[in-house]
């Protein structure tokens, strides 16, 4: 168990800070974060991680705990509180909610709160929705700028970050380096 792990245990008494459940406990770091510290992760059921990132699964019934979580004292529980209210429409308790201004804007950060017109889509080449913790194989030999290596096709990147200000760029692994890639020469894997 890592330190920021036995933290988050720590904090939530090995509870679920959303749900209280305690079982399957994995760690979820806010995005746009991607270090994983006490400040910015929850300890989270592996199944309410799993419908953050694949927000299409999403089953309304699973985030009864919202109500109590969104007044949590940990700031990080509360950005995925109101994220989650908001990408649910429950509008009546996101404005009960209070968070300072930069709060908000980190809370804000991902497009929870817009229109789907809004919202910024990554998609792979064939036009399928990209999300944080998706697996992709490259489709074409890439050059990797400031590194002496090239990402080679059919290379599999586990565990993707979406850039949230840009649609065609997300982040991942190749050869043990972190790379900012196009998304127009990535392929989503199941």
């Amino acid at each position: 168990m890592s330190p920021v792990e036995k933290k988050l245990h720590n904090r939530s008494h090995s509870v679920c800070e959303i749900s209280g459940l305690e079982d399957n406990l994995v760690i979820y770091t806010i995005a746009p974060q991607t270090e994983e510290r006490i400040e910015n992760s929850i300890l989270i059921t592996e199944k309410l991680k799993y419908q953050i990132e694949n927000p299409e699964t999403m089953i309304e019934e699973d985030w009864r705990g919202l109500n109590d979580s969104m007044w949590n004292e940990n700031l990080s529980v509360q950005i995925v509180s109101w994220r989650m209210l908001s990408r649910l429409k429950k509008q009546d308790l996101v404005e009960m909610m209070y968070l300072d201004e930069d709060a908000l804007a980190l809370a804000k950060s991902t497009g929870e709160d817009e229109d789907d017109e809004g919202k910024i889509i990554h998609k792979d080449t064939n036009g399928n929705i990209l999300n944080d913790g998706d697996s992709v194989v490259l489709i074409k030999d890439l050059d990797v700028k400031g590194a002496n290596f090239t990402a080679k096709r059919g290379a599999a990147v586990h565990n993707i970050k979406l850039i949230w200000n840009n649609a065609e760029h997300i982040e991942g692994r190749v050869e043990n380096q972190t790379i900012v890639i196009l998304t127009k020469y990535v392929k989503k894997t199941k």
